[in-house]
């Protein structure tokens, strides 16, 4: 199934897609046009701790210029970074080089702790579709995150959709495509990960735990290009759902 969390008429609601329509708690069916699209995420208790992979793809980290790492590369992102479907992201003033980054993103969905790789899928509850806008201006050297590059509010669009995990055969096995302004620009598959799912709920749970909630976003293959105001960003995923983004110019 398919779940949205969307605003009508002021009021937020949760959804589920019926005929590409969304189908609201007290039977509503309403037009994907005439909503304000959220992130497709439940409220957690605590706040959400959200992982992203840097260069989780070889054919990225070479279009970067960059060795593909021997053990994951990961940041963290805070919760004001999301923003949902049909929404704008700000281009700062200023900069030289803004990209998009289509991404496979796991919602977790028990607390792990010490899994096995082989249990690791009994602990995702859905999966749904990040663009992690990076701004490489941004990015210094490796004793510097990527704060500034990746956290500016409402840098990554989430959803349209987070899907259950169920309806996903294969996770690893998803073809991802990006498109600007209706040009293909990015295509790519989640077999490319360099470190793939199982392999990530069992390396953040040997050393942490991880809560209902939690986000990763995977990482993104090559075919990344600038950015510019006006511009309309698709990532799409197989199974999962296409995310529209539109960039507007915001100030430095």
């Amino acid at each position: 199934m398919k779940h949205a969390r969307i605003v009508l008429d002021g009021i937020a609601h949760d959804a589920t897609e019926r005929d590409g329509q969304l189908l609201l708690a007290d039977g509503r069916l309403v037009a994907p046009g005439a909503v304000t699209w959220l992130p497709p995420l439940s409220a957690t208790p605590r706040p959400r701790t959200i992982f992203a992979l840097g260069l989780n793809y070889a054919d990225h980290a070479k279009e970067l210029a960059f060795k593909a790492p021997e053990e994951p590369l990961v940041f963290l992102k805070s919760e004001s970074t999301l923003t949902g479907n049909r929404s704008f992201t700000r281009r700062p003033a200023g900069v030289q080089f803004m990209h998009y980054e289509c991404e496979l993103t796991v919602v977790v969905g028990r607390t792990a702790r010490k899994v096995k790789r082989d249990d690791a899928y009994d602990f995702i509850a859905g999966y749904t579709v990040a663009n992690d806008y990076a701004i490489r201006d941004y990015l210094e050297n490796w004793y510097r995150p990527n704060l500034r590059v990746k956290n500016r509010d409402a840098c990554t669009p989430l959803g349209p959709w987070r899907v259950d995990a169920a309806d996903i055969a294969n996770p690893m096995a998803l073809a991802l495509q990006t498109t600007v302004n209706g040009l293909v620009t990015q295509s790519g598959n989640t077999q490319g990960m360099i470190f793939d799912v199982p392999f990530l709920i069992e390396y953040f749970s040997s050393f942490m735990t991880l809560q209902p909630g939690d986000l990763i976003l995977t990482g993104t293959p090559d075919g990344v290009v600038d950015c510019l105001p006006g511009d309309v960003i698709v990532t799409e995923i197989e199974g999962i759902g296409a995310l529209t983004n539109t960039i507007e110019q915001g100030p430095a």
